[in-house]
């Protein structure tokens, strides 16, 4: 399949979905992104800027959802533009799907509505590539009956994102036998490294975390086999107003994707 302007497959190089969890403002995105882009240039890896413009899902009214749809999305759009990267973002309703796919690249559905078949359609047919990130409810196989969805509403670009399994309560285990399941069914898999280290309402009224399984979780699956890594990172984590227990450093980056694209190689 080709993905934003390059190839996704084992016997091509591994890409990166990557950025801070959330929008928190233009200069830290620009930052990020800028930062991002250069490590991947020079490592070679193809690359994909993620941030939401809205976290629909946090454990608390209270906490830092993001600017909005409007803003977040000028924003992006500035991320785009300025440093010429593609760029993907989570749609929550069917309303924000046209908005949304006007500016990005890639239409992300969040892993609470991979099951939402309005949400699929809608985003199906706007033509963008879309992720579907499988939620932690469904078993590998499940994502044939999501693919069936997007493919009889147009869409042949798209590509799944493993995050982990509920595991009792406030706990996630990666099953790294998911990965290759998913290929198995003739699909595309990324894994989220820091998404799967969650510990979701484990803070109480928030999400808690093992940030620093992440970079452990990634190496498992590039060595697994998956197509792409998804990570979020941030010029300092302890103060992310989102996620932050689980992103990893953004100065951690080159070292934990060499490495990754060390492990991808004795794949292809």
């Amino acid at each position: 399949m080709k993905l934003c302007g390059f190839d996704v497959g084992l016997n091509h190089p591994l890409f990166l979905i990557a950025g801070p969890c959330v929008v928190e403002s233009l200069q830290l995105q620009i930052d990020v992104a800028g930062e991002l882009k250069a490590i991947c240039s020079t490592l070679s890896v193809p690359f994909i800027f993620k941030s939401s413009y809205d976290k629909a899902n946090r454990s608390s009214h209270a906490t830092f959802r993001g600017p909005g749809m409007d803003e977040g999305l000028r924003i992006l759009n500035d991320v785009r533009r300025q440093l010429q990267v593609p760029v993907l973002t989570d749609v929550h309703t069917i309303a924000e799907v046209a908005a949304a796919a006007s500016v990005v690249d890639v239409l992300q559905t969040p892993a609470f509505l991979c099951r939402q078949t309005d949400l699929i359609d809608a985003a199906a047919r706007t033509g963008r590539v879309v992720n579907v990130k499988k939620g932690q409810f469904l078993a590998p196989w499940d994502v044939k009956n999501i693919a069936d969805k997007l493919v009889a509403s147009g869409c042949e670009q798209y590509f799944f994102t493993e995050r982990g399994t509920t595991f009792g309560y406030n706990n996630l285990v990666a099953d790294m036998r998911s990965l290759y399941w998913i290929r198995e069914g003739g699909y595309r898999v990324v894994f989220d490294a820091t998404h799967s280290v969650q510990r979701p309402g484990g803070g109480g009224d928030k999400t808690s975390g093992d940030g620093v399984l992440a970079p452990v979780l990634a190496r498992a699956a590039a060595a697994a086999g998956c197509d792409g890594i998804f990570i979020e990172t941030h010029e300092d984590p302890a103060r992310a107003l989102s996620d932050g227990p689980n992103q990893i450093p953004l100065q951690e980056l080159p070292r934990l994707l060499k490495q990754l694209l060390q492990i991808h190689a004795l794949l292809s």
